[in-house]
């Protein structure tokens, strides 16, 4: 996914910390192995979620839309040593791809993946989060928000990505039902109360909002 020029791209990837040889195998793995490859969180974002989480030092992280795990392995370098991350997702198929390299990595006991619906997870899990990242079925964005917020007390941060959907948020003429979802995810963060809020142009768009009340 290219929202930039490519020379700047490369210029932003050279200029920012590399991720582990273990990152990049799983990033080429995914472009190899799965048929949209572009929804791996790769370099840039990567790095961004990996500095947020350190900054945070969250004991509790919940990850709605795994996919192949890029972005899982990234959020858990903040773990606090007695932290735990849950991550959701409904594709059976690429489960085990995840699981596998979670099984590899250092964060192996501290990440717990979970099949089925965000939204039924949300609901089971009897957790206070700490830190969320939104990244699953984008009509789902407002739902998943109302879910999540009597679950965050001051100071978590939510963030969400996809929310500039191909700059189609902006695009009056643009009516599916995704990017309706988005616009309004958008909308009800601002509006909130409890929450401060920024968009980031990091690749498609990272809502970074924090509860304040």
């Amino acid at each position: 996914m290219h929202f930039l020029p490519e020379p700047l791209e490369a210029y932003i990837n050279q200029h920012s910390s590399a991720p582990s040889a273990m990152l990049q195998e799983l990033e080429r793995d995914t472009h190899l192995r799965c048929l949209m490859p572009q929804m791996c969180s790769g370099h840039q974002q990567g790095r961004l979620l990996a500095l947020l989480s350190k900054m945070l030092r969250p004991r509790r992280i919940l990850e709605i839309g795994t996919y192949t795990g890029y972005s899982a392995l990234c959020l858990a370098e903040g773990l606090t040593e007695d932290g735990q991350l849950h991550s959701v997702d409904n594709n059976a198929e690429i489960m085990d791809m995840a699981q596998s390299y979670v099984d590899r990595s250092a964060y192996r006991e501290q990440i717990t993946l979970h099949e089925g619906s965000g939204l039924d997870w949300i609901n089971r899990l009897d957790e206070n989060w700490d830190l969320v990242f939104i990244d699953a079925d984008k009509e789902n964005y407002p739902n998943y928000l109302e879910a999540l917020l009597p679950k965050l007390h001051v100071g978590a941060i939510i963030l969400a990505d996809n929310v500039l959907w191909s700059g189609k948020v902006a695009d009056s003429g643009a009516d599916d039902d995704e990017t309706k979802a988005l616009r309004l995810y958008n909308q009800m963060i601002l509006e909130n109360p409890r929450l401060e809020a920024m968009i980031l142009s990091v690749r498609d768009g990272i809502s970074l909002a924090r509860v304040i009340q």
